[in-house]
């Protein structure tokens, strides 16, 4: 017993001397395969495009919603009461076309009052006329006064002036009779009607029987910043842009989808709002099969200009500092990767389009940039688009794989654990 106890200090030493030494065996060697590996591995990869310059359309994406080509609001222009509705409700009518009927008989009746009155006055001038006539021959042989002639011709004018006004309320009364059919002012497709038969309506009440709007073709109301169109503005003066004669506007829709047909800008406002401080830009779209609705909120891509000697590079490609300066890696003829600062001004699909900072047959880095910095040597090859979506992928298995040697560590640790 005394003895087991003299000999378990003396093994405890042993133990961890010799564990102190297999860790240092096991540690350096490990150290000096990396080492070796870092020395010996080869250049990385990298894909590059080659810097083209070319002439590139600058367009600019802005939102806007669509605008009936024409909005009726259709009042009564006389009062009664609604004997029938004529068109069915959401169809389309034509110009002219009869929506309800009023009661027609108030009206009716006053033309009736105005024709007989222009009757009445039309044979009262009839006979104030003769009259003149034979006045104008007594007249003549003194048998009256030139007075008594005078006050004859006046009446007669007199008479005429009171057919002539009974002449217009009769054109009038007619007017209002036929204000009792509700008539389409345009063609265009119908909302919901507000009355229905029996309802009673006041010439140019505040709420309309029904709005008509032409939706063929259609507005889209586009909004853009005072400050976009300064810049735009300014680009033009000096030059380095290029005005452009393609006023064709493209529509994207709410669920991401394209408008078949091409529009054209109308007009641009000549006055920015105060309140948002955007500038109102209007284009026309045609549309036949009325897929656009008002009020449908779209994003619209204008041609604002060319830029003449651009370079389209992927987005990819270029990454931002801190203070917002865009960056691009280069490859130089020797190989090495060197950081150079660009000019972007916009976009044309995934590609930023680059006006200053690169030169015509540059390697720009567009595939594995972030596995180069600058100074560092590599291999350019020509960068494929198509191949750059398969890449990402391996990337999952590198880190189950280094998952996999922790676990294994873990389970070494637990056995070497329950040994003790």
């Amino acid at each position: 017993m005394m003895s087991a106890k003299l000999w378990a200090p003396a093994l405890t030493a042993c133990a961890l001397a010799t564990s102190l030494a297999l860790v240092g065996c096991s540690k350096d060697p490990k150290d000096a395969q990396q080492a070796g590996a870092a020395q010996e591995m080869p250049p990385t990869e990298v894909g590059v495009l080659v810097a083209q310059p070319q002439s590139v359309e600058q367009s600019v994406e802005l939102s806007g919603r669509t605008t009936a080509f024409e909005i009726s609001e259709v009042r009564p222009q006389t009062s009664g009461v609604v004997l029938k509705r004529l068109f069915t409700e959401g169809s389309y009518v034509r110009e002219g076309q009869a929506l309800y009927e009023i009661d027609s008989r108030t009206n009716r009746a006053s033309l009736d009052s105005s024709r007989a009155a222009l009757t009445r006055q039309q044979a009262q001038l009839n006979v104030l006329r003769i009259k003149e006539g034979r006045y104008r021959q007594l007249v003549g042989s003194n048998a009256i006064s030139k007075q008594e002639y005078d006050d004859i011709v006046a009446q007669v004018k007199l008479a005429e002036a009171d057919v002539a006004a009974t002449q217009a309320e009769v054109r009038n009364a007619e007017i209002n009779l036929g204000y009792s059919t509700v008539r389409a002012p345009i063609s265009g497709q119908t909302n919901r009607s507000t009355v229905t038969a029996g309802a009673l309506v006041t010439a140019s009440q505040a709420e309309p029987l029904v709005t008509i709007q032409r939706l063929d073709p259609i507005y889209v109301d586009i909004n853009q910043s005072s400050a976009e169109l300064l810049r735009l503005r300014q680009q033009l003066s000096q030059g380095s842009l290029n005005s452009s004669n393609n006023t064709k506007v493209k529509l994207k829709l709410e669920d991401g989808s394209y408008y078949p047909v091409e529009g054209r800008l109308a007009f641009s406002d000549a006055s920015v709002n105060p309140e948002t401080g955007t500038v109102t830009l209007r284009a026309v779209f045609p549309n036949s099969n009325h897929l656009l609705l008002p009020g449908m909120f779209a994003t619209a891509q204008i041609v604002q200009g060319v830029i003449p000697n651009a370079i389209l590079i992927p987005q990819a490609a270029i990454s931002r500092t801190p203070t917002g300066q865009a960056m691009a890696m280069i490859v130089n003829a020797k190989g090495i990767v060197e950081p150079r600062p660009v000019t972007t001004v916009g976009t044309q699909g995934s590609n930023w389009i680059v006006t200053e900072g690169l030169q015509t047959g540059d390697k720009v880095i567009v595939e594995g940039i972030a596995k180069v910095k600058p100074e560092q040597q590599v291999v350019a090859k020509p960068y494929q688009p198509q191949g750059a979506a398969p890449q990402a992928a391996p990337a999952a298995p590198a880190k189950s794989g280094d998952a996999k040697p922790a676990s294994e560590a873990q389970a070494t640790e637990s056995k070497a654990t329950s040994n003790t």
